[in-house]
């Protein structure tokens, strides 16, 4: 600690990011990235990028992929909001959109960067318990409140709640933004995006993705918000206010041609998807009660093995996952669907572990 720290600074306690370990032989399943490459599309047009013209600056407003992200999701440009990462977007959304009179609302299990952007920016959080099998209950959400955002799928549970819930949620909270956080829809989940197209769009909806996971830049940082024009002219507001450039011209021609490339999105995710299900199954047959999950990553827990025993037990074998020290979910390890050959290590792994103990 320095004598020079503001308070602020102070009585941080930032996000843990998952781990990146550097290790020779590895079995990596904790960070929720795609076990397969982006798509060829973007990789082509990254290289075609490279030459003296990166001496000059990229397009601020990134025209060209709002337009292509606009197109995909049948939506206007200037229903679109970019951002390095997801949670570059997120923070200007609280900052922005959030930081009202009364506190924002959020699960009590959910993505655990909404509670360090409160403290960051000094904002008041009431957090909505999740039910008895780790669902959200949307009726659990109080009125008046200074906004409410969740994932969709949540994480680390990786649960979903259908579009007609959001829906129903949306029409009794009219004094606030309700925001959807869409990092894992593409592998299982109604999207909220529909919703926002036409004259109907509502005026405090906003939905917000990445390109780090089903469509596997997370090298690359590229996010994004879609909502109603006033809500995106907030958060451009915020932008320019802090970083006029938050994405490189690589980043940009790179998520458009993944973002136009929809046949190797499909094609990824449903290999996912299909190896979720098989490791679903095998893990119920060494005894593992795992939650439904419509994301590329698994909750589950062993009713004999401690999910911090289990956790080091993996890592001891070169296998690592993510394990939270938190009340209530203590017990449970994420995994993150990997290849098939990377679930048959673990899998085997686990039946050793299990059955040693």
């Amino acid at each position: 600690m320095s004598r020079f720290w503001n308070p602020v600074v102070q009585t941080l306690t930032p996000y843990t990011p998952g781990e990146q370990p550097q290790m020779a032989r590895l079995v990596k399943l904790n960070t929720n990235e795609s076990p397969y490459g982006p798509s060829p599309k973007a990789l082509t047009a990254i290289s075609q990028q490279i030459n003296e013209d990166l001496r000059l600056y990229p397009d601020p407003g990134g025209a060209a992929l709002k337009k292509a992200i606009a197109d995909l999701h049948g939506l206007d440009p200037k229903q679109v909001f970019l951002g390095n990462g997801s949670d570059e977007v997120l923070a200007h959304v609280f900052l922005g959109l959030l930081k009202q009179a009364q506190p924002v609302q959020f699960p009590d299990i959910t993505y655990s960067f909404y509670p360090v952007y409160c403290k960051l920016f000094g904002m008041e959080y009431q957090t909505i318990p999740l039910g008895p099998d780790f669902e959200v209950d949307t009726r659990d959400f109080t009125f008046p409140n200074g906004g409410i955002i969740f994932p969709n799928p949540n994480a680390p549970t990786g649960r979903a709640i259908p579009r007609a819930e959001i829906e129903a949620l949306l029409a009794k909270n009219t004094a606030s933004v309700l925001v959807i956080d869409e990092a894992y829809v593409d592998y299982g989940t109604e999207s909220c995006i529909p919703l926002l197209r036409g004259s109907a769009c509502p005026e405090n909806l906003l939905v917000v993705h990445t390109l780090s996971k089903s469509r596997a830049l997370a090298g690359l940082r590229v996010g994004f918000a879609v909502g109603h024009p006033t809500l995106i002219e907030g958060l451009e507001r915020v932008k320019n206010s802090f970083n006029s450039y938050p994405l490189g011209k690589l980043a940009q021609v790179g998520a458009i041609a993944a973002v136009e490339d929809q046949a190797h999105l499909e094609a990824t995710s449903a290999k996912v998807i299909k190896t979720r299900e098989r490791l679903v199954k095998e893990l119920e047959s060494l005894g593992f009660a795992t939650l439904p999950s419509t994301a590329n990553f698994i909750f589950t827990q062993h009713p004999k093995h401690a999910g911090a025993t289990l956790y080091q037990a993996l890592r001891d074998r070169g296998i690592i996952v993510r394990h939270f020290k938190l009340p209530r979910i203590d017990n449970f390890l994420r995994i993150t669907i990997g290849t098939d050959e990377q679930s048959n290590e673990l899998l085997t792994a686990l039946k050793e572990i299990v059955s040693k103990a």
